[in-house]
Protein backbone atom coordinates (compact mmCIF):
# COMPACT_ATOMS: atom_id res chain seq x y z
CA UNK A 1 0.00 0.00 0.00
CA UNK A 2 0.84 3.33 -1.08
CA UNK A 3 2.02 5.87 2.27
CA UNK A 4 2.80 9.62 2.79
CA UNK A 5 4.78 10.39 5.85
CA UNK A 6 5.15 14.24 6.35
CA UNK A 7 8.23 15.59 8.14
CA UNK A 8 7.15 18.19 10.34
CA UNK A 9 9.76 18.60 12.96
CA UNK A 10 11.92 21.94 12.83
CA UNK A 11 12.03 24.82 14.78
CA UNK A 12 12.84 27.44 12.26
CA UNK A 13 14.58 29.77 14.32
CA UNK A 14 15.14 31.69 11.00
CA UNK A 15 11.63 33.06 11.46
CA UNK A 16 12.16 34.38 15.12
CA UNK A 17 9.95 35.35 16.83
CA UNK A 18 7.03 33.80 15.00
CA UNK A 19 8.51 30.55 15.63
CA UNK A 20 9.75 29.41 18.61
CA UNK A 21 10.69 26.12 20.24
CA UNK A 22 7.15 25.41 21.40
CA UNK A 23 5.52 26.90 18.25
CA UNK A 24 7.47 25.74 14.78
CA UNK A 25 6.78 27.26 11.60
CA UNK A 26 5.13 24.98 10.21
CA UNK A 27 1.98 25.34 12.27
CA UNK A 28 2.55 29.30 11.56
CA UNK A 29 -0.63 30.92 9.60
CA UNK A 30 1.50 32.61 7.48
CA UNK A 31 -0.37 32.10 4.00
CA UNK A 32 -3.29 32.98 3.42
CA UNK A 33 -4.39 32.01 7.09
CA UNK A 34 -2.94 28.85 6.56
CA UNK A 35 -0.38 26.92 7.97
CA UNK A 36 2.74 25.62 6.15
CA UNK A 37 2.06 21.64 7.31
CA UNK A 38 -2.05 22.25 5.98
CA UNK A 39 -0.75 23.43 2.55
CA UNK A 40 1.16 19.93 2.41
CA UNK A 41 -1.11 18.40 3.73
CA UNK A 42 -3.83 19.51 1.07
CA UNK A 43 -1.36 18.51 -1.81
CA UNK A 44 -1.14 15.22 -0.36
CA UNK A 45 -4.54 14.62 -0.02
CA UNK A 46 -5.41 14.05 -3.84
CA UNK A 47 -2.93 10.98 -4.11
CA UNK A 48 -3.45 9.25 -0.59
CA UNK A 49 -6.25 7.95 1.24
CA UNK A 50 -6.53 10.50 4.24
CA UNK A 51 -5.98 7.10 6.68
CA UNK A 52 -2.44 6.50 4.85
CA UNK A 53 -1.35 10.08 5.87
CA UNK A 54 1.35 10.10 8.56
CA UNK A 55 2.85 13.15 10.35
CA UNK A 56 5.81 12.39 11.83
CA UNK A 57 7.05 15.28 14.42
CA UNK A 58 8.61 16.29 17.88
CA UNK A 59 6.58 14.76 20.89
CA UNK A 60 6.40 19.09 22.05
CA UNK A 61 4.14 19.67 18.69
CA UNK A 62 2.24 16.90 18.62
CA UNK A 63 -1.22 18.76 19.97
CA UNK A 64 -0.40 21.49 17.52
CA UNK A 65 -0.13 19.30 14.70
CA UNK A 66 -3.42 17.12 15.34
CA UNK A 67 -5.33 21.00 16.00
CA UNK A 68 -4.34 21.89 12.48
CA UNK A 69 -4.92 18.62 10.64
CA UNK A 70 -8.33 17.89 12.94
CA UNK A 71 -9.70 15.24 9.93
CA UNK A 72 -6.62 13.19 10.14
CA UNK A 73 -6.37 10.38 12.70
CA UNK A 74 -5.21 10.31 16.05
CA UNK A 75 -2.70 7.63 15.65
CA UNK A 76 -1.07 8.93 12.37
CA UNK A 77 0.57 11.68 14.35
CA UNK A 78 4.19 10.05 15.48
CA UNK A 79 5.96 11.86 17.97
CA UNK A 80 9.20 11.77 18.18
CA UNK A 81 10.60 11.48 22.07
CA UNK A 82 14.05 12.96 21.22
CA UNK A 83 15.68 15.17 17.87
CA UNK A 84 17.27 12.63 15.86
CA UNK A 85 17.87 14.66 12.43
CA UNK A 86 15.99 12.68 9.63
CA UNK A 87 17.98 9.14 9.18
CA UNK A 88 16.45 8.56 12.96
CA UNK A 89 13.15 10.18 12.05
CA UNK A 90 12.35 8.24 8.60
CA UNK A 91 13.80 4.89 10.21
CA UNK A 92 11.00 5.41 12.92
CA UNK A 93 8.04 5.65 10.38
CA UNK A 94 9.48 2.88 8.17
CA UNK A 95 9.98 0.50 11.10
CA UNK A 96 6.43 1.52 12.19
CA UNK A 97 4.78 1.04 8.73
CA UNK A 98 6.49 -2.58 7.92
CA UNK A 99 5.26 -3.64 10.96
CA UNK A 100 1.59 -3.65 9.53
CA UNK A 101 2.30 -3.29 5.81
CA UNK A 102 5.38 -5.47 4.74
CA UNK A 103 5.40 -3.87 1.15
CA UNK A 104 4.89 -0.62 1.91
CA UNK A 105 5.87 2.00 -0.07
CA UNK A 106 6.21 5.91 1.59
CA UNK A 107 6.49 8.86 0.20
CA UNK A 108 8.62 11.48 2.20
CA UNK A 109 7.98 15.07 1.86
CA UNK A 110 8.64 17.81 4.56
CA UNK A 111 6.01 20.43 6.22
CA UNK A 112 7.46 23.86 5.34
CA UNK A 113 8.43 23.88 1.48
CA UNK A 114 6.48 25.77 -1.10
CA UNK A 115 5.32 24.27 -4.29
CA UNK A 116 3.36 25.87 -7.13
CA UNK A 117 1.98 24.49 -8.97
CA UNK A 118 1.06 21.48 -6.65
CA UNK A 119 0.07 19.66 -9.78
CA UNK A 120 3.45 19.51 -11.09
CA UNK A 121 4.59 17.30 -7.32
CA UNK A 122 1.25 15.59 -7.34
CA UNK A 123 2.31 14.16 -11.11
CA UNK A 124 5.32 13.46 -9.81
CA UNK A 125 4.69 11.73 -6.66
CA UNK A 126 2.18 9.44 -8.97
CA UNK A 127 4.94 8.11 -11.33
CA UNK A 128 7.85 7.55 -7.89
CA UNK A 129 4.81 5.38 -6.47
CA UNK A 130 4.45 3.24 -9.53
CA UNK A 131 7.91 3.13 -10.86
CA UNK A 132 9.49 2.18 -6.90
CA UNK A 133 6.29 -0.01 -6.85
CA UNK A 134 7.83 -2.05 -9.76
CA UNK A 135 11.03 -1.70 -9.25
CA UNK A 136 11.24 -2.52 -5.16
CA UNK A 137 15.43 -2.32 -4.87
CA UNK A 138 15.10 1.21 -6.49
CA UNK A 139 14.72 5.15 -4.30
CA UNK A 140 13.21 8.04 -5.95
CA UNK A 141 14.59 11.92 -4.81
CA UNK A 142 12.89 14.57 -6.51
CA UNK A 143 15.44 17.34 -8.47
CA UNK A 144 14.20 20.99 -8.52
CA UNK A 145 15.31 22.31 -12.05
CA UNK A 146 17.39 25.27 -10.74
CA UNK A 147 16.34 28.70 -11.36
CA UNK A 148 19.84 30.27 -10.57
CA UNK A 149 23.57 29.36 -8.97
CA UNK A 150 22.45 28.72 -5.44
CA UNK A 151 25.20 28.34 -2.65
CA UNK A 152 22.81 27.88 0.29
CA UNK A 153 21.49 24.39 -1.36
CA UNK A 154 22.95 20.99 -2.07
CA UNK A 155 22.80 19.65 -5.44
CA UNK A 156 22.23 16.40 -7.16
CA UNK A 157 24.06 15.02 -10.46
CA UNK A 158 22.30 13.07 -12.67
CA UNK A 159 22.75 11.21 -15.66
CA UNK A 160 20.39 10.71 -19.05
CA UNK A 161 16.22 10.77 -18.26
CA UNK A 162 14.48 7.42 -19.28
CA UNK A 163 11.38 7.13 -20.05
CA UNK A 164 9.10 4.08 -18.02
CA UNK A 165 5.94 3.11 -18.66
CA UNK A 166 2.83 4.64 -17.28
CA UNK A 167 5.06 7.47 -16.06
CA UNK A 168 4.50 10.90 -17.51
CA UNK A 169 7.91 11.85 -15.97
CA UNK A 170 11.58 10.78 -17.31
CA UNK A 171 13.01 8.80 -14.26
CA UNK A 172 16.97 9.88 -14.32
CA UNK A 173 19.93 8.00 -12.43
CA UNK A 174 21.61 9.86 -9.81
CA UNK A 175 25.45 9.26 -9.91
CA UNK A 176 26.50 11.82 -7.07
CA UNK A 177 25.08 13.93 -4.00
CA UNK A 178 26.97 17.38 -4.06
CA UNK A 179 26.77 19.28 -0.58
CA UNK A 180 26.27 23.56 -0.98
CA UNK A 181 28.85 24.67 -2.92
CA UNK A 182 30.60 28.42 -3.29
CA UNK A 183 29.37 30.46 -6.06
CA UNK A 184 31.94 29.90 -8.82
CA UNK A 185 31.04 26.14 -8.61
CA UNK A 186 27.38 26.76 -8.18
CA UNK A 187 27.70 28.69 -11.12
CA UNK A 188 29.48 25.40 -12.96
CA UNK A 189 26.56 23.05 -11.68
CA UNK A 190 23.91 25.94 -13.39
CA UNK A 191 25.73 26.15 -16.61
CA UNK A 192 26.11 21.84 -16.88
CA UNK A 193 22.62 21.28 -17.24
CA UNK A 194 22.89 17.93 -15.15
CA UNK A 195 22.62 19.08 -11.78
CA UNK A 196 19.41 19.59 -9.81
CA UNK A 197 18.75 21.40 -5.87
CA UNK A 198 18.40 18.61 -3.44
CA UNK A 199 14.56 18.80 -2.33
CA UNK A 200 14.93 16.60 0.33
CA UNK A 201 11.79 14.96 -0.70
CA UNK A 202 11.88 10.60 -1.25
CA UNK A 203 9.51 7.49 -2.15
CA UNK A 204 11.00 4.11 -1.38
CA UNK A 205 9.46 0.74 -0.28
CA UNK A 206 9.68 0.64 3.63
CA UNK A 207 12.00 -2.51 3.92
CA UNK A 208 14.29 -0.91 1.10
CA UNK A 209 15.52 2.15 3.58
CA UNK A 210 15.74 -0.07 6.57
CA UNK A 211 17.80 -2.48 4.15
CA UNK A 212 20.13 0.45 3.45
CA UNK A 213 20.03 1.91 7.19
CA UNK A 214 21.13 -1.54 8.47
CA UNK A 215 23.83 -1.58 5.60
CA UNK A 216 25.13 2.05 6.13
CA UNK A 217 24.10 2.75 9.52
CA UNK A 218 24.27 -0.53 11.59
CA UNK A 219 24.27 1.16 14.89
CA UNK A 220 20.63 1.96 14.25
CA UNK A 221 19.31 -1.43 13.70
CA UNK A 222 19.30 -2.34 17.13
CA UNK A 223 17.02 0.49 18.57
CA UNK A 224 14.40 0.19 15.49
CA UNK A 225 13.92 -3.83 16.36
CA UNK A 226 13.36 -2.75 20.15
CA UNK A 227 10.88 -0.42 18.85
CA UNK A 228 9.17 -2.29 16.36
CA UNK A 229 8.81 -5.06 18.63
CA UNK A 230 6.61 -3.45 21.31
CA UNK A 231 4.52 -0.75 18.99
CA UNK A 232 1.06 -1.05 19.85
CA UNK A 233 1.73 -2.91 23.19
CA UNK A 234 1.58 -1.77 26.38
CA UNK A 235 5.45 -1.13 26.37
CA UNK A 236 5.46 1.16 23.68
CA UNK A 237 6.15 4.33 25.12
CA UNK A 238 8.54 3.23 27.18
CA UNK A 239 10.55 1.41 24.16
CA UNK A 240 9.98 4.50 22.17
CA UNK A 241 11.60 6.71 24.83
CA UNK A 242 14.62 4.60 25.63
CA UNK A 243 15.42 3.53 22.12
CA UNK A 244 14.43 6.56 19.99
CA UNK A 245 17.50 8.40 21.95
CA UNK A 246 19.76 5.66 21.01
CA UNK A 247 19.68 6.34 17.24
CA UNK A 248 22.32 8.34 15.54
CA UNK A 249 21.76 11.92 14.66
CA UNK A 250 22.81 12.56 11.67
CA UNK A 251 20.53 13.31 8.12
CA UNK A 252 19.44 10.55 5.71
CA UNK A 253 21.43 12.01 2.97
CA UNK A 254 24.56 11.61 5.05
CA UNK A 255 23.28 8.05 6.44
CA UNK A 256 22.15 6.70 3.15
CA UNK A 257 21.45 8.52 0.01
CA UNK A 258 24.84 9.49 -0.89
CA UNK A 259 26.29 6.22 -0.25
CA UNK A 260 23.35 3.63 -1.90
CA UNK A 261 23.35 2.37 -5.03
CA UNK A 262 19.66 2.49 -7.15
CA UNK A 263 19.18 6.36 -6.46
CA UNK A 264 17.16 7.81 -9.51
CA UNK A 265 15.27 11.09 -9.34
CA UNK A 266 12.43 13.03 -10.92
CA UNK A 267 13.07 16.42 -12.12
CA UNK A 268 10.34 19.30 -10.68
CA UNK A 269 10.18 21.85 -12.44
CA UNK A 270 7.90 23.98 -10.81
CA UNK A 271 8.54 27.08 -8.12
CA UNK A 272 9.95 26.02 -5.19
CA UNK A 273 10.83 27.06 -1.91
CA UNK A 274 12.09 26.54 1.50
CA UNK A 275 10.72 28.33 3.84
CA UNK A 276 13.10 28.94 5.99
CA UNK A 277 13.53 32.94 6.37
CA UNK A 278 11.99 36.14 6.10
CA UNK A 279 13.37 36.93 3.06
CA UNK A 280 11.66 33.93 1.29
CA UNK A 281 8.46 35.28 1.98
CA UNK A 282 9.13 37.45 -0.84
CA UNK A 283 9.16 34.77 -3.59
CA UNK A 284 5.56 33.56 -2.16
CA UNK A 285 3.72 37.15 -1.01
CA UNK A 286 3.32 39.64 -3.64
CA UNK A 287 4.81 43.40 -2.75
CA UNK A 288 2.54 46.34 -2.52
CA UNK A 289 3.11 49.33 -5.08
CA UNK A 290 6.54 49.88 -2.80
CA UNK A 291 8.06 46.53 -3.06
CA UNK A 292 6.84 45.94 0.83
CA UNK A 293 5.88 42.15 2.08
CA UNK A 294 3.22 42.98 4.38
CA UNK A 295 1.58 40.24 6.26
CA UNK A 296 -0.52 41.90 9.16
CA UNK A 297 -4.48 42.47 9.33
CA UNK A 298 -3.64 46.20 10.06
CA UNK A 299 -0.72 48.58 8.44
CA UNK A 300 0.18 51.92 8.05
CA UNK A 301 3.16 52.62 6.23
CA UNK A 302 4.17 55.73 5.25
CA UNK A 303 7.46 56.22 2.99
CA UNK A 304 8.62 52.92 4.21
CA UNK A 305 10.63 50.65 0.85
CA UNK A 306 11.62 47.16 0.42
CA UNK A 307 10.79 46.12 3.69
CA UNK A 308 9.25 43.10 5.38
CA UNK A 309 6.27 43.53 8.19
CA UNK A 310 4.61 40.50 9.48
CA UNK A 311 2.32 39.70 12.78
CA UNK A 312 -0.53 36.63 12.79
CA UNK A 313 -1.98 39.22 15.36
CA UNK A 314 -4.93 40.37 12.50
CA UNK A 315 -6.12 42.93 15.37
CA UNK A 316 -2.84 44.15 15.91
CA UNK A 317 -1.88 47.41 13.93
CA UNK A 318 1.92 47.80 12.79
CA UNK A 319 2.46 51.55 11.71
CA UNK A 320 5.80 52.65 10.59
CA UNK A 321 7.50 55.59 8.66
CA UNK A 322 11.25 55.63 6.60
CA UNK A 323 11.50 52.41 6.48
CA UNK A 324 13.89 50.98 3.62
CA UNK A 325 15.25 47.17 3.86
CA UNK A 326 14.05 45.93 7.27
CA UNK A 327 12.15 43.43 8.80
CA UNK A 328 9.51 44.15 11.33
CA UNK A 329 8.29 40.70 12.90
CA UNK A 330 5.56 40.95 15.91
CA UNK A 331 4.73 38.41 17.83
CA UNK A 332 2.73 38.58 21.48
CA UNK A 333 5.83 38.77 23.89
CA UNK A 334 8.56 39.62 21.30
CA UNK A 335 9.54 41.57 18.38
CA UNK A 336 11.97 41.66 15.91
CA UNK A 337 13.65 44.78 14.26
CA UNK A 338 16.32 44.35 12.16
CA UNK A 339 17.90 45.29 8.19
CA UNK A 340 17.09 42.63 6.03
CA UNK A 341 20.70 41.61 5.26
CA UNK A 342 21.69 40.97 9.32
CA UNK A 343 18.81 38.18 9.63
CA UNK A 344 21.89 35.77 8.83
CA UNK A 345 22.28 36.90 12.32
CA UNK A 346 19.42 35.50 14.04
CA UNK A 347 21.55 32.91 15.53
CA UNK A 348 24.10 35.10 17.52
CA UNK A 349 20.91 37.23 18.59
CA UNK A 350 19.68 34.29 19.77
CA UNK A 351 22.29 32.96 21.67
CA UNK A 352 22.35 36.39 23.47
CA UNK A 353 18.56 36.04 24.20
CA UNK A 354 19.46 32.75 26.02
CA UNK A 355 22.09 34.45 27.94
CA UNK A 356 20.36 37.32 29.74
CA UNK A 357 16.50 35.47 29.75
CA UNK A 358 17.26 31.97 29.23
CA UNK A 359 14.19 29.85 27.29
CA UNK A 360 11.49 32.18 28.16
CA UNK A 361 11.18 34.17 24.67
CA UNK A 362 12.55 31.05 22.84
Amino acid sequence: MDYAVIMAGGTGKRLWPLSRQKRPKQVLKLLDGKTLLRCCFERLRPIFDIRNIIVLTNAGYADMVREDLSELPFNNVIAEPAVRDTAGAIGLVSTILSKYDSNATMAVVTADQIVKPAEVLQEAIRDALTFINNNPDNMITFGIQPTFASTSLGYIKCGSGREYPNCKNKVYSVDTFREKPDEKTAKEYLDSGQYFWNSGMFVWKAGTILANLKKFLPEATGPLAEIQADWDGPKQQQTLQESFVKLPKISIDYAVMEKADKVNAIKLDCRWLDMGSFAALADIISSDKNNNIVVAGRSELLDCKKSIIITEDKGHLIAAIGLENMVVAHSPDATLICHIDETQRLKELLDLIREHDGEKFL
